[in-house]
């Protein structure tokens, strides 16, 4: 619920903020595609929660990875194998994750 105060309530005090990135699992795995490339997919974050467009342009940037988009608006493609540099990163920003 980021960005969203409908209640009037001061954003540090609001209860909700945080709960959903400790509740959720975001599953990691890697996808072999044509010519032998790797994309790394990420799924399990739910877009009503986080702004998921944000997240994958965070990713993109930490893993220097030239090319990934956002796919059904919540999943995640990285170009490249990127698995632990994204558990690393997604754990930081309060995610539990699991690779699949």
């Amino acid at each position: 619920m980021k960005d969203k105060n409908f209640t009037g309530i001061p954003k540090e005090l609001q209860p909700w903020e945080g709960f959903s990135r400790d509740t959720q699992t975001v599953k990691i795995s890697v996808d072999k595609r044509r010519y032998g490339k790797s994309v790394t997919i990420i799924e399990g974050i739910d877009p009503k929660a986080e702004n998921i467009q944000e997240i994958a342009k965070t990713l993109k940037k930490k893993v220097a990875s030239g090319g990934g988009t956002v796919k059904d608006g919540r999943i995640i493609e990285l170009q490249g194998d990127h698995r632990e540099t994204v558990k690393k990163h997604l754990e930081e920003m309060g995610f539990r994750t699991e690779v699949v």
